[in-house]
């Protein structure tokens, strides 16, 4: 854990209302539709913040996008500033919270934005290797602030 802030004074905005959908709008059980992804990750806790995901505009609706062709999903996530050390643990929160939610043919990629974060290259490596995001959640304080994240589904 860092001693300060990274952001102490994030912009924080509205909770978008939830969609209420119809379930014509899934033809078969193995659909993966990128707004159920959303609502599923959206009330994630910021690590630093007592806010969402949403909320901070961390994540949006247009961040997630699914070719079913591919079988490929991807997250995209704008950390609040450049050089936040928080961006592996947000992206280590979206990978476990997803880990039962998308069917196993589908390959979950997690990214920062394109020029939101100092060391993009890094964190996207980290992010999309097993091996590295196995050996991290082997890390019990790691793990712990991951699921403390994870517990707060209705901020």
């Amino acid at each position: 854990m860092t001693l300060g802030l990274i952001n102490a004074n994030p912009v924080v905005h509205e909770k978008k209302e939830r969609i209420s959908r119809s379930e014509d709008l899934h033809p078969t059980d193995d659909a993966v539709d990128p707004l159920d992804i959303y609502d599923f990750v959206r009330d994630i806790r910021d690590p630093e913040h007592p806010y969402s995901l949403e909320q901070l505009s961390v994540l949006s609706e247009e961040s997630i996008t699914v070719d079913d062709k591919l079988g490929r999903i991807l997250i995209t996530f704008t950390p609040t500033v450049q050089h936040c050390s928080m961006a592996t643990v947000i992206g280590l929160c979206l990978r476990v919270k997803l880990k039962h939610f998308f069917p196993p043919h589908y390959k979950v990629d997690i990214k920062v934005s394109p020029g939101s974060h100092a060391d993009e290259v890094s964190v996207n490596k980290q992010l999309n290797d097993k091996e590295r995001v196995a050996a991290a959640l082997e890390n019990p304080n790691l793990r712990e602030l991951v699921e403390e994240c994870l517990a707060s589904n209705e901020l």
